[in-house]
């Protein structure tokens, strides 16, 4: 069984730094802990409104939740503007 590229259908090579497919992993694995990042955050902001909501939460929970959202969701667009972070789709 062999692994083949989808572009060129050659033989994938090893991940040897510098080369094509270290650098798309590298993208890949960012973009996968931004994006957890941002769930993560959109939860706990989520959870926080709730709870200030129900009154057992203090407010500041939420607006620390909402600030962490906001700046994350502004690094994540900011870096797919800019190129940064390639999915390789």
């Amino acid at each position: 069984m062999e692994a083949r590229h989808e572009d060129g259908g050659q033989e994938l090579g090893d991940l040897e730094p510098g080369t094509r497919q270290r650098d798309r992993l590298r993208a890949r694995v960012a973009d996968i802990a931004s994006t957890a990042l941002c769930v993560v955050l959109a939860l706990w902001a989520v959870w926080s409104v709730v709870g200030v909501a129900r009154g057992t939460t203090g407010w500041a929970y939420s607006a620390v939740a909402c600030v962490l959202l906001a700046a994350a969701l502004y690094a994540r667009t900011a870096g797919v503007r800019r190129g940064d972070v390639r999915s390789g789709r």
